[in-house]
Parts: C-alpha cells; sequence; structure tokens
C-alpha cells in the first residue's frame, strides 16, 4: 500500500458531537519549499514542525497551487480555483480576463469556506495572517466564516513595519476584524501573528479555563514570503552554513530526504538551467549569496520558534491533546528576482522603495532579501522549478497531519493527494457535513476534493483511482494528474511551452519525457486536459503574456485609468468638435 499505516482513527459520529470534538489548527507557510523543513530532508532547524511530523503524516506527494490566492481558495474551499475566481493572484490577471468569473482573482460567493462550516457547527473560528482573497468588506475573512481576523489582504507585505514590499501597493493594508487596522511598533510577522492567534483562543476560555467549544484556528504565516527577514540571533545561526552553495545544498537534501523515505531511493534530480555556476562567483559575491541563504532559513527557523510559542500555550491550557494539527505551504519556493542581488542596479531599485540590500544588515528592517532563483531550486530540491511555475518544485509541497485525536501511526504517506483534498478532511474528522449544491439559499460549488481520512486509517492505498484526472491551469501553463502520470506544459522564458509527460512517483525530478514512449497515454492526457479547459472556464493568456510584466502593467492600468479614460473622452470630444466644425 501507499502508506503502512494500520491504526484506527476514533472519528465516529457520537465521538466527534460531544464535548470532545478536535480543534483544527491549519498552519500554512508562505513559500516554503519542498525541502524546508527537517522532517522532509532540509538542514535547517525545525524542531516544532517535525515533532509534530514524528507523531503524525508526512504526505510526500501532495501538491497544491503554482502560486498563493489559487491554492488559498481551494484550501478554504475544496473547490477548484477556476470555479471559486480565483483562476491567478489579481496583481498577474490581464485586464482581458477580469470580466470572466474563473478570473475575479477574489473569493467568488459561489463558494462556501470551512470556517463558514465549522462555524455553523458550533465552532469558534480564528484566523491570523495573510489573507490574499480579496479586500473589500464583503470579501474579508471576518465575511468569509472567521469570527476574529487579523488578516493581510495583499499578496505579501515588510514583515518588521507596516510597510508595501512592492510599489504596487500605496500601503499594506492589514485588518483587524473587518476593520483597517494599524500595526504596533515592535512588529515582526510571525512573533505577532501567533501572539494574536493565542489571543483569540483565549478570548473564548470560560473563567474555570474550560471551554463551551471546540476552535479553528488558521495561521497562514507570512513567512517565507519576500522581502524575506528574520531576527538577528536567527541568522546568526546559519552565517557561514551556506558557503559550499547551490548546488551543493540541493544535492545533500536530495541524500537526506532519501534517507527519511521522502522519495525513492536514487531519484535523479536535474540542475535547473536557471542556476548559475556556483564556482563562477567571487569570494565576496558568494558571502552575499550565502548570507541571503541564510536569512531565509533564519525565516523558517523563527516561524517555527513561534509555532513552538502556540503548541506550548495549547498544552498549558489542556486543549493540546484535543487538537489536529497541519502544516502545509501554499505553493513552492519563490524565485523571483535574479540571483544577483548585490549590484549597482539591484540597489538602486530596491532604494526607490526604501530598502537597502547591506550585507551586515542583510534581514533586518529596512532591508530586502529574496532567495532567487538558484536557492530557490535548493529550496525545492529535488524537483524541478519554483513558485510560478507547472513543474513539480511549484506544485509538490509538504503536507503534515498529526494530533493525539487521529490515534494513529507516524508513517510517510505517498498517495497522490492535492489543496482541494484539506478542507473535505478537516470536515470529516470534526464530523461536519459537506455543503451540497445550495447553501443559505443560493447555489453554491460543490466540493470535489477527497477525504483523505482512509488514508490516515490506513483503509486505503489512495483516494484518486487511476482514472480520476486532477487538471490545473496558471496562466497559461496546463497540468494534468492521472494515476502515477503527470501532463505538463511550462511557459518560457523559464519553460519551453512544450507538453510533456513524466511519471512523478519514480521520477519526481521530471528528467525523463515519456511523451514519445507512451503516446497513447499522452494523447489520452492531453485530450483530459482540454476537457478540463472547457469545464473550469479556463481561458488561454493574450499573445505575450509575461506575469511579472504584467504585474507593472497593471499597476498603471488600475492606478491611472481614470486619469486615462478622461484623455480618452477629451480627444473623442475634440475629434467630435472638429467632425461638428467642419459641416
Amino acid at each position: 500500500m501507499a502508506g503502512s499505516v494500520h491504526s484506527e482513527i476514533d472519528v465516529s459520529a457520537a465521538s466527534l458531537h460531544d464535548n470532545k470534538r478536535p480543534n483544527i489548527v491549519l498552519i500554512l507557510a508562505d513559500d516554503l519549499g519542498y525541502t524546508d523543513v527537517g522532517s522532509f530532508g532540509g538542514e535547517i532547524a525545525t524542531p516544532t514542525i517535525d515533532s509534530l511530523a514524528a507523531e503524525g503524516i508526512r504526505f510526500s506527494n501532495y501538491h497544491t497551487a503554482a502560486n498563493c490566492a489559487p491554492a488559498r481558495a481551494m484550501l478554504l474551499t475544496g473547490v477548484s480555483n477556476h470555479r471559486a475566481g480565483v483562476a491567478n493572484i489579481i496583481e498577474m490577471i490581464p485586464p482581458e480576463q477580469r470580466d470572466h468569473p474563473a478570473y475575479q482573482g477574489e473569493l467568488s460567493h459561489n463558494v462556501v469556506t470551512v470556517a463558514t462550516l465549522l462555524e455553523e457547527a458550533g465552532y469558534n473560528t480564528y484566523m491570523s495572517g495573510k489573507w490574499h482573497l480579496g479586500r473589500t468588506q464583503d470579501k474579508l475573512p471576518s465575511r468569509r466564516g472567521f469570527q476574529r481576523t487579523i488578516a493581510l489582504a495583499d499578496s505579501g507585505a515588510d514583515n518588521w513595519e507596516q510597510k508595501p514590499y512592492i510599489p504596487i501597493y500605496d500601503n499594506a493594508n492589514w485588518y483587524a476584524d473587518g476593520e483597517r487596522f494599524t500595526l504596533p511598533d515592535d512588529f515582526y510577522s510571525s512573533r505577532f501573528l501567533v501572539d494574536k492567534m493565542i489571543d483569540f483562543i483565549k478570548s473564548d476560555q470560560l473563567k474555570d479555563g474550560s471551554r463551551e467549544a471546540p476552535f479553528f484556528a488558521y495561521l497562514p504565516f507570512q513567512a517565507v514570503h519576500i522581502p524575506v527577514q528574520a531576527p538577528q540571533e536567527f541568522i546568526d545561526r546559519y552565517e557561514g552554513r551556506y558557503l559550499e552553495g547551490w548546488t551543493t545544498l540541493r544535492e545533500e537534501r536530495r541524500r537526506r530526504a532519501i534517507e527519511l523515505g521522502i522519495v525513492l531511493p536514487d531519484v535523479p534530480a536535474a540542475t535547473m538551467h536557471t542556476t548559475r555556476d556556483w564556482n563562477e562567483l567571487s569570494d565576496e559575491d558568494k558571502r552575499f549569496e550565502a548570507k541571503r541563504m541564510a536569512v531565509y532559513a533564519a525565516m523558517v527557523e523563527a516561524m517555527d520558534f513561534h509555532i513552538a510559542r502556540l503548541v506550548q500555550y495549547l498544552r498549558e491550557i489542556g486543549e493540546f491533546d484535543n487538537t489536529i494539527f497541519i502544516f502545509t505551504s501554499d505553493n513552492g519556493s519563490e524565485p523571483s528576482g535574479a540571483d544577483a542581488l548585490n549590484t549597482t542596479r539591484a540597489r538602486f531599485q530596491l532604494a526607490r522603495q526604501g530598502y537597502t540590500a547591506d550585507y551586515e544588515t542583510l534581514g533586518l528592517k529596512g532591508s530586502f532579501v529574496n532567495l532567487g532563483p538558484s536557492f530557490a531550486s535548493a529550496s525545492a530540491s529535488p524537483l524541478a522549478y519554483y513558485k510560478f511555475y507547472a513543474g513539480e518544485g511549484g506544485l509538490r509541497v509538504p503536507l503534515i497531519i498529526a494530533g493525539k485525536p487521529l490515534a494513529i501511526k507516524p508513517d510517510v504517506e505517498r498517495a497522490f493527494t492535492y489543496v482541494k483534498d484539506i478542507t473535505p478532511t478537516i470536515l470529516s474528522l470534526t464530523g461536519v457535513d459537506q455543503p451540497g449544491g445550495r447553501y443559505a439559499g443560493k447555489p453554491v460549488e460543490r466540493i470535489t476534493g477527497k477525504d483523505l481520512s482512509p488514508l490516515l486509517k490506513g483503509n486505503v492505498d489512495k483516494v484518486y483511482g487511476d482514472d480520476e484526472a486532477i487538471g490545473y491551469e496558471l496562466a497559461g501553463q496546463g497540468v494534468l494528474f492521472l494515476g502515477d502520470y503527470k501532463l505538463v506544459m511550462t511557459r518560457g522564458p523559464v519553460g519551453d511551452d512544450r507538453w510533456r509527460l513524466f511519471n512523478i512517483n519514480n521520477d519526481p525530478g521530471e528528467t525523463r519525457d515519456l511523451s514519445s514512449q507512451q503516446a497513447v497515454r499522452f494523447q489520452k492526457m492531453l485530450n483530459l486536459y482540454q476537457q478540463y479547459k472547457r469545464e473550469n472556464g479556463v481561458l488561454d493568456p493574450p499573445q505575450g503574456y509575461n506575469h511579472i510584466r504584467q504585474v507593472a502593467l497593471n499597476t498603471i492600468y488600475d492606478r491611472f485609468r481614470g486619469e486615462a479614460v478622461a484623455v480618452l473622452i477629451l480627444i473623442v470630444l475634440l475629434v467630435g468638435f472638429r467632425v461638428y466644425a467642419k459641416k
């Protein structure tokens, strides 16, 4: 079988509807790579996450979307992101697609969130962290089932202060219970978000310390989204650790992942063509690049440190043994920006945004760090590609499900699983029914994800049959999973716009294209992908689409379209006046 779990989970309807219904803590890292945590092969110190993994199930074949908002839409609803209105993040959707219901970039009202369903079932529901699924009043998390919220509406923000991280935003848009919120002066994102979550949980305790209802706590961190930033004491622990470079790190992680059973023995891992030759760098550049990775590792460890504070609090109030933990990432590691951050041009651009990239203060308040494509590839080892791209490195991320209410034997589960599966699994573990085709008097999309409880129980080898296709699309890049196989087309300039076929069970690094050898399977999966496009309202991107350039174009369009319309009207009036004058 895919995993060797044999213990049963006591999730009978009777046990789930008494006072011992389990709490759910859903922890979402942002842009965390496949082997960034220790229990998946990484060298970064993540003892809290690893301790959960040691008591639970590590899903080594779990897939999500290639960027954040689509992943979050599926995570919280169990519905395909296109059908939920979030084909892409709103910042990357071209104007030509904005009138289409699948391309709103915000969570549609035709879906029901897991928080709404749990709240209706008597759960207290909390969210503390990044939302990025809409920032109008009707689309903030306070209107989508969460009773208490601290929410960042944007794609990201500074981790040390209330400051936008890129110029597409005028402000860092934070909200508390639906109202605009000003961050405290001593803000650091991971610490602050855990503080607020503890406050929310504490607020519903009775005077004797007991609780009238279980809780659902959604904790979507900013870590490790750009700008990568961390406290100095964490950075110091990794000073000099990465001086051997990204290629060495990628291989170290591949070997460790094999030892842990995360990937099969002898799994090949091709070197990405976007990875520079470490040996061609000067000693000064090697030192600088190693520091960037050190800051990244520090941010991951800082997140783990603050998760430990939440875990300890739950122990102190007697709720740890009644809590199920789910830990994952929204997508793979972030490659944006060139590896060469330490250049005059890069520093000039950062200065315009109010940031520096000085070695001594890298990662601290006022500095800007990104991982770059070479270390992003190491972060995703042994997989190919990273965030924004349809390779496994963009889609395959860690998933850990643990907690004493499950009563399971720790194991690695290799069956294919998908981000849409999280909501139906939470509903199953809490004894809450899925909505049908209608909810609250209106039609809604049905959940299409799978309940993973049978895998946790060890009752089945897989939840997706070999004939069940799972499609995905991002800005023209296509993916179709079918059994052990993956059909994929990755767009340029990183990809080559060609359809390929891989067996991702024994070749997760996507090194052996099987499209010629298995032509019948290849054509069948191409046909199934076209069917997926039709059924989910997938649109092809405009000719020449580039996701980074589109962000810049959308910034101009959104900020100046009012002025542009005025100019256009003036031109029409002037032309009309000249025509009239000639009569």
